[in-house]
């Protein structure tokens, strides 16, 4: 029986994005891929919702490289950077922040709370100049409110960093209108691509600090793959097959709609999530991304067993959560190459593994 994947990333994938990179690597310095870097970098800008004047930057890396890239670029040690710390991605801002020098405060919300105006009243007028926030705290599934926290930056004119990675394309991302002056995204989330590349797409006043900062590295140098971008290349060698991938499945978003393509992953998660109420779990925030559920066993079974009776006896992977949550959470993602009866398939091991808990 195929293995299903519902992790939260690296995701399933078409067969016809698979084909593309299992075709023999082109060479990239070329007028061709330069063209095609140009076409990359206008369809992310139009599906993420930037202005006219934001560029993108293509970093080969994990997510967490292009959490670190931004933070790098776009903070200093004057400056006061407030940290929403909702979880595991939380935390690692304020890891980068406490690498890199740079003075943060951190909002420590409670593992699947959400965050909310009172919250951020407190630090109004106190002097911050940043906010690094995960748009989807992947790892307990809770999605934050970003009208709001948009709102509280522009009031207190603190520049805005959203890690969007696996938000985008399952839920609404609005870079321009929320206020949003860098946004993180990866490839191997809803863009259901394979892991390795980071892009982060620079508002204007992005530019402007990327151009100023004084990076201490050679890697993760904004200016530098600002003006090889110019020409549609990147300072060091990209993963040319995954930006190949990336073209095919941008067009294809454009064509059917971003619009579209979000209601695909919210109705897939609202039918699963209709049908896990008739069993014995309980989700773990009230406010989650279309693109993953993260459930409470409420039986004798843990969540971390459940993880490994899908992946041994029914050739299905979940996602596990580690650390405090090993035993409580459990997630499953609704992004990638999925459909209603592959749910179908997860609901009934599910449905197996409670009846023998039980």
């Amino acid at each position: 029986m195929e293995r299903l994947n519902f992790a939260v990333g690296p995701v399933m994938m078409q067969e016809d994005i698979r084909s593309i990179g299992g075709r023999q690597v082109p060479y990239f310095r070329t007028r061709e891929f330069s063209g095609l870097m140009k076409e990359n970098e206008q369809m992310l800008k139009e599906l993420s919702g930037a202005g006219e004047g934001s560029r993108v930057v293509f970093l080969t890396g994990s997510g967490t490289a292009g959490m670190e890239m931004a933070v790098m670029n776009s903070f200093r040690e004057k400056d006061r950077v407030l940290v929403i710390n909702g979880g595991s991605f939380g935390g690692r801002f304020e890891q980068l922040c406490e690498i890199h020098g740079i003075s943060a405060e951190s909002i420590l919300l409670s593992p699947g709370e959400q965050l909310t105006e009172s919250h951020l009243e407190q630090y109004s007028e106190k002097g911050f100049t940043g906010m690094l926030i995960n748009m989807h705290e992947t790892s307990t599934g809770v999605l934050y409110d970003m009208g709001m926290v948009g709102e509280f930056c522009r009031r207190n004119h603190i520049f805005l960093v959203v890690d969007a990675i696996s938000s985008f394309l399952a839920d609404k991302v609005a870079m321009e209108e929320w206020g949003i002056d860098l946004l993180i995204l990866s490839s191997q989330k809803a863009l259901a691509l394979p892991p390795g590349m980071s892009f982060l797409v620079l508002g204007e006043k992005a530019l402007v600090r990327a151009g100023e900062s004084e990076v201490k590295s050679l890697y993760f140098r904004i200016s530098d793959y600002l003006r090889d971008g110019e020409r549609g290349q990147t300072p060091y060698t990209p993963a040319v097959s995954v930006l190949l991938q990336m073209n095919y499945r941008l067009r294809q978003v454009l064509e059917t709609g971003v619009e579209n393509e979000i209601r695909r992953v919210k109705k897939l998660s609202g039918y699963f999530r209709e049908h896990i109420k008739e069993m014995p779990f309980k989700f773990f925030t009230s406010s989650p991304s279309n693109a993953v559920t993260a459930l409470v066993p409420l039986t004798g079974v843990s969540a971390y067993q459940y993880f490994e009776k899908l992946d041994k006896e029914y050739n299905i992977w979940v996602c596990p959560n580690g650390g405090a949550l090993k035993d409580k959470v459990f997630r499953v993602g609704h992004i990638g190459a999925v459909g209603q009866k592959d749910y179908d398939r997860l609901l009934d091991a599910l449905r197996r593994i409670v009846e023998e808990g039980t």
